[in-house]
């Protein structure tokens, strides 16, 4: 019996079936792909395209996007700074889950704050864990603005702007990092290979 948090006496249900169990069924190990950068960097686009490749290799994936958690999960939580923290926290909870589970779980966030990520991979117990920082500049994402918010922030109509007026910052020990090449935001697939490239080296495409 045990508290945790505002929850007390409460007990962990050990499961009969383990993650040896899951990993060997679906023939590959869980583990955590978080995507970090400024909005406009390209995350959602390299959460589709990495989802993508590992499905024609037989791989099962699933992507947390951070707009799409905030239609659900997160709907109560605005972007004060507070409910950025939360809003990280509940994100690496579920990703733990599916990684658990055996999955490889995509889990595409600004995530701007370092301490947040860095509580998120100390979630994990091992080195599934796996920091994808997308290094655009804020000239590139702004200029690429698929969404209209950097316009919107510039005009006032969006305060707490990550890169305008709230910082983003960078991972300082990430297990890769995707740059732009000559001003321009690498090609989708060439940056879902680079990824499949890392998880296949370490073992992560395998069960054993």
């Amino acid at each position: 019996m045990s508290t945790v948090g505002n929850s007390t006496n409460i007990f962990w249900q050990e499961s009969p079936i383990g993650k040896t169990e899951r990993h060997k069924l679906l023939n590959q190990k869980g583990c955590v792909v978080w995507i970090t950068g400024l909005s406009g960097s390209g995350k959602s686009t390299l959460a589709c395209s990495l989802s993508r490749e590992l499905y024609t290799r037989g791989k099962l994936s699933y992507i947390l996007d951070g707009d799409n958690l905030r239609h659900g999960l997160n709907k109560d939580l605005g972007f004060k700074a507070e409910d950025r923290v939360e809003n990280i926290r509940r994100v690496g909870e579920v990703a733990k889950l599916f990684s658990d589970a055996g999955l490889i779980c995509i889990a595409s966030l600004i995530s701007p704050y370092r301490k947040d990520r860095d509580a998120c991979r100390e979630m994990m117990q091992d080195s599934s864990f796996i920091e994808v920082y997308m290094n655009m500049s804020l000239q590139l994402c702004e200029a690429r603005d698929p969404k209209g918010l950097y316009k919107l922030a510039r005009a006032g109509k969006i305060k707490g702007f990550t890169g305008i007026d709230d910082p983003y910052e960078s991972p300082l020990n990430c297990e890769i990092e995707l740059k732009e090449k000559e001003g321009e935001c690498p090609s989708p697939v060439a940056m879902a290979e680079e990824v499949i490239s890392y998880l296949e080296n370490k073992g992560f495409l395998q069960s054993q």
